[in-house]
């Protein structure tokens, strides 16, 4: 069956990037008349990865640029009514489908932590709720990549981490990784796709196997001088590390840019070969390391005299949380159609899945030093600010235009500083609770006891809610 070519965007439609069961229930909610109901929807997380002590959001940008490219193509529609996903009338609400909401949600580089509203996407229940899978695929991804490179960046303490985890997840994983990796701190990657889409700086020189082409070490390093200069980073450890040093050192008259080491006992090796390339005069030549490195063994590594970490499979499965349970709840809906509805709360009640209704609005609350002391979370209001507190979710979308945009440095930024207002404790490798206690103020403080890990709930006088 053949239905009405949809409008199309410049960049390629994200609309299958979903689960079908977004679509059947928009089919049953235009059949019973709530399609059109006014909603509220949130991101958050329940709890951090067991252990973790903070979360970093990334993904903002990709998310606005998905929500704009939603929009179903002939080709979809087709395809959806011919496996009977869809019948004619939702097939022609699809067609038309553009989101027109207001999304509002904490800026790339912020750190969160359990029940912290990281997104809230108001509008209609079918244009929002469509949106649940694909908001959640990034934001889970790219926020658990986010927060392992967070860690792996406060551990190399200013010494530069390279992004090289390419080959160890799908293809358009890894751009995305590269992309959250940089803003948590990350100097560069290896992903040429993530160079030109997102225009982070890429590095990367030689593996084993070009030095195995070579009938010598000697005739690959020359090979390799040749054509990248002096400043290009030899591989040393494919034979025998002391003299593959020797040699790079040599044939680059002392001027030799870095050498990587890539097995074995990179403390030892670090030491070893610092100590060699100063005897032999080569003071300016860099340590490099790679070889399955994390936040744990770059910590190990701060007393060597490492000056670079690149950094592979641990940081492109979030370092053994490859996601950060992110959920995607209604929240409030009104209780019948018409803009001036009111909204009513509403949550889940499910075992060990239990919400929390009605609209959050949040900041972080700051000691007379600027340190954070804990996330304080408004339920219907926004929280009242103490005079240097900072609001922590910006306008994202207005009348489904982008107008939170920003650069990724302006994400990187905000990330350090984000980071920097922690207690100390925050950056601790042992496993411990989130650094800060998520505190939800209510207008009738009826519970003591929040359902998500380590956050509580307090009364709160009615304050004026945010527009």
């Amino acid at each position: 069956m053949t239905v009405l070519t949809a409008p199309t965007s410049a960049a390629p439609s994200t609309a299958l990037l979903t689960d079908q069961y977004e679509l059947t229930m928009i089919r049953a909610a235009l059949r019973s008349k709530t399609a059109n109901r006014a909603s509220v929807f949130e991101l958050f997380a329940r709890r951090l990865p067991d252990g973790r002590r903070y979360g970093v959001v990334a993904g903002v940008g990709r998310a606005l640029e998905a929500i704009q490219a939603f929009r179903f193509d002939e080709s979809a529609l087709n395809f959806l009514l011919e496996e009977n996903v869809i019948d004619t009338d939702l097939a022609d609400w699809l067609s038309r489908y553009k989101f027109r909401g207001n999304v509002w949600g904490y800026p790339e580089g912020e750190v969160y932590f359990p029940g912290s509203p990281i997104l809230v996407v108001e509008g209609t229940f079918a244009e929002t709720v469509i949106l649940e899978t694909v908001l959640l695929s990034i934001y889970n991804y790219d926020c658990a990549v986010a927060s392992a490179a967070s860690r792996m960046t406060a551990m190399a303490a200013g010494r530069p981490c390279i992004e090289m985890g390419s080959r160890r997840t799908n293809e358009y994983a890894a751009v995305a990784a590269a992309r959250a990796a940089y803003v948590a701190g990350f100097a560069s990657t290896s992903n040429l796709e993530a160079g030109r889409s997102y225009g982070i700086p890429t590095t990367g020189t030689a593996a084993h196997s070009f030095t195995l082409l070579h009938d010598s070490e000697e005739d690959a390093f020359r090979a390799q001088l040749k054509t990248l200069g002096r400043s290009t980073t030899l591989l040393v450890d494919t034979y025998d590390i002391e003299e593959a040093v020797r040699t790079g050192v040599r044939l680059s008259k002392g001027r030799l840019g870095a050498i990587r080491l890539d097995s074995g006992d990179l403390a030892e090796q670090a030491v070893a070969a610092r100590a060699l390339l100063d005897s032999l005069d080569a003071k300016d030549t860099k340590i490099i390391v790679t070889s399955d490195l994390d936040e744990y063994q770059i910590a190990a590594l701060r007393s060597a005299p490492v000056d670079a970490y690149g950094v592979g499979t641990s940081l492109v499965t979030g370092s053994g949380a490859p996601t950060c349970g992110f959920v995607y709840k209604l929240v409030a809906r009104a209780t019948e159609d018409g803009k001036d509805a009111p909204l009513l709360p509403v949550a889940k009640k499910s075992l060990d899945k239990v919400s929390i209704g009605g609209r959050k609005h949040a900041l972080r609350r700051l000691n007379a030093k600027g340190r954070a002391e804990a996330e304080v979370v408004g339920i219907g209001a926004q929280p009242a600010d103490d005079g240097n507190d900072r609001p922590l979710l910006v306008e994202l979308m207005r009348k489904g235009k982008p107008v939170g945009r920003e650069s990724l440095e302006t994400a990187r930024e905000r990330h350090q500083r984000a980071r920097a207002e922690l207690p100390l404790e925050a950056l601790k490798m042992s496993r411990g609770e989130p650094a800060l206690p998520t505190i939800m103020l209510t207008a009738d403080g009826a519970d003591s006891e929040m359902p998500y890990s380590g956050v509580r709930r307090v009364a709160k006088p009615k304050g004026k809610v945010q527009k």
